[in-house]
Order: C-alpha cells, then structure tokens, then sequence
C-alpha cells in the first residue's frame, strides 16, 4: 500500500477523542482510526524504511496503571524509528496535525555521564552546539527535559551548561495543518527533514557510551 496523504478524518478522529476520550467512543469509531490513522501511518513509515529503517508504531492505548490520568488512549499517534537506545528519529499525528523530531528522549545515569563527559569536551562539545545552532536555523525547536540547576559536580559558569543540564534532548517541528500531510509529498518532505538531523544522531550515537 503506497502512502497517498492523511486523510480529513485523521484530524477528526483526535479532535473528537480528545472531547471523548472513552471506550464507548473508541469503540465507535475503531474503523476510522484504523483506515485514517493506522493504515496511512504504517505506509508512510514503511516508504521511509529504506533509508532510516523499520518504525516501531506504537499502540494507541495508555499505560494508565502509575497515572492519575486514567484516560484510556493516546490522543496521538506516533512513529519512532530506534538509531541507538531510546535515540531516534520521531512522527506523529494528532489534533494539531502532523510533527517530526529526532533525538533522545532518555538515559541510565551511566550514559547521562557520557553525555556530559562529550559535551565538557573542547572538541565534542563545540560540534554539537554547532549542529544544534545549524538545526535552530533550519526552524527545528529544541527541546528535552532539564534540569533547573548545574547537575551535581558541574560549574554553574561552564560554557556549554545549557547543554550539560538536558537529560534528553530533542528537535521537533511542525507541520500542522499543512495541505503536504494530506498528500503522497510528505514522504520526501520527511525525508528531507529527517536527514538534517542525522549529525544530531550520529552525535548521540558516538557520544553514548561511557
């Protein structure tokens, strides 16, 4: 099945399960997501597996057992293809259209040190902002958890502190409601977007291990 564009009723779907997010909409309207929704995105991520690999599509119901959010699905649907551990490149559609992003998106202390070990570097260290600057100028938003302060034994004053306080990091951008999405031409649309952040990955891949 060739990727022919997320249809209307995509869109649809979210809004309305966001409005209602129960089983007994769910239930309604399970065909609709699974032609408008499920169908469109295993074909587009299997045209995009040729060069990034094979997407794991993740399923459309919460894990609501640790959560006080006990809404049973998730009002997006999303798409992650694995470069290294839990580093990648990302897609999604939901209510407020489609989005693409790479990055990581969580660490073991062990690779967290790794990370911060390369961005201390005066060689490492330097390349990645250099690819995050070029990233920014491109329209990609950065972003990833931090934390509030210098981590535990890093000075405050350091140069790249922004960097050594992200415990992931993450660029996304937006495509909204763009007529592209409906239409077979966000393929290389992705394509292209997806490879701007390769030297982010390959970055994070180099850099994980301790």
């Amino acid at each position: 099945m060739s990727f022919t564009g997320f249809p209307e009723a995509a869109l649809d779907f979210y809004d309305d399960l966001e409005a209602d997010n129960s089983k007994v909409f769910w239930e309604a309207h399970k065909e609709v997501y699974k032609t408008s929704v499920a169908a469109p995105m295993a074909a587009l991520t299997d045209e995009l597996a040729d060069e990034f690999g094979t997407a794991k599509i993740f399923r459309p119901y919460r894990d609501v057992r640790f959560s006080k959010d006990k809404t049973p699905y998730k009002t997006h649907q999303g798409a992650f293809v694995g470069v290294g551990p839990a580093t990648g490149y990302y897609l999604q559609i939901g209510a407020p259209g489609v989005r693409v992003g790479a990055g990581f998106y969580e660490a073991s202390s062990t690779r967290l040190a790794a990370f911060r070990k390369a961005i201390d570097n005066d060689l490492y260290g330097p390349a990645l902002e250099q690819v995050i600057a070029k990233l920014r100028r491109r329209g990609w938003e950065i972003g990833g958890e931090t934390l509030k302060t210098s981590p535990r034994g890093w000075d405050p004053d350091h140069p790249r502190i922004d960097l050594l306080r992200h415990k992931s990091l993450t660029v996304m951008r937006d495509y909204g409601f763009e007529e592209i999405i409906h239409t077979p031409k966000l393929v290389p649309q992705i394509r292209k977007h997806w490879r701007e952040t390769s030297a982010l990955l390959d970055w994070l891949v180099e850099h994980g291990d301790a």
